[in-house]
């Protein structure tokens, strides 16, 4: 398994590169819709869909994600998009984990599909679009690769806590903390750096930051592992061999880059 998930890994990576250093802005737009049209097919399987709505509610977001992508007009719905961010994955989910809420009412489901799917979207477009973009963009989403990994090794080493047992056995409260550590360490080393953006923050603001960031990637993750033990699934598909499906492996960025781009929105007014 390790081995296939490795290959699949190298595999994909020189085109979700290439998508994101490569111009025009536009081509990592596409790459991002596609990839995420992926992940509203395998959010229609956690809602119960059948063929005919799934059809309809995949094609209304590729509808809406060519909307934001190509309408300036479009660029109107970010402030409605960075609230949706924060008051659900800081607020909603979190709550949601703790009652063990389920996606019972279809079009509600489906609206809410759209809501997070576009959200990342729009924030992984954004973060593209500013100076530097894609270095900012790989930097800000490999908080949760750095703490994915330090997690599970940390939680192999010293686990002996569960975090959720309910919903996800293998995450234990001693693989967060290993999370937090090298969160850290790999800010500072950015900022040491002069990496673009976490250079120009604090570190009293920056360590807690993404301290956060983490927690929310955290959450994330348990979201869609809730949603898939709901509906009696291992995995969100197959598409990817050795991953699982799309949202297997973008759970943590569904909600870590949506706030990432909120707080970042709220920062600049602050600043202004």
């Amino acid at each position: 398994m390790l081995k296939t998930r490795v290959l699949t890994a190298l595999l994909l990576l020189p085109a979700v590169l290439a998508a994101l250093f490569l111009d025009p802005p536009l081509v990592w737009g596409g790459f991002a819709l596609f990839a995420l049209s992926f992940g509203a097919w395998e959010w229609a399987r956690f809602a119960r869909f059948d063929r005919a709505e799934q059809g309809v509610f995949i094609a209304a977001f590729v509808l809406l994600g060519a909307a934001w992508l190509l309408l300036p007009l479009a660029k109107s719905w970010a402030p409605l998009l960075d609230a949706f961010a924060l008051l659900f994955w800081l607020l909603a989910v979190p709550l949601w984990l703790r009652q063990k809420w389920t996606l019972k009412h279809k079009w509600s489901s489906a609206l809410l599909g759209w809501l997070i799917l576009l959200a990342a979207l729009a924030a992984v477009t954004r973060f593209r679009d500013m100076q530097q973009g894609p270095l900012v963009l790989l930097l800000v989403l490999a908080i949760a690769w750095v703490a994915d990994i330090a997690a599970y090794f940390a939680g192999r080493a010293f686990g002996r806590r569960k975090l959720a047992p309910s919903i996800s056995p293998g995450k234990s409260w001693e693989g967060v903390y290993g999370a937090l550590v090298a969160v850290s360490v790999y800010l500072v080393t950015l900022q040491q750096l002069g990496a673009p953006l976490v250079s120009q923050l604090p570190l009293w603001l920056l360590l807690p930051l993404g301290w956060a960031l983490t927690a929310v990637s955290v959450v994330g993750d348990l979201f869609e592992s809730l949603l898939k033990r709901q509906v009696g699934l291992k995995d969100s598909s197959n598409l990817l061999p050795g991953h699982g499906g799309v949202l297997d492996r973008v759970d943590s960025l569904l909600a870590l880059a949506p706030v990432a781009a909120a707080l970042l929105f709220v920062y600049a007014l602050a600043l202004a």
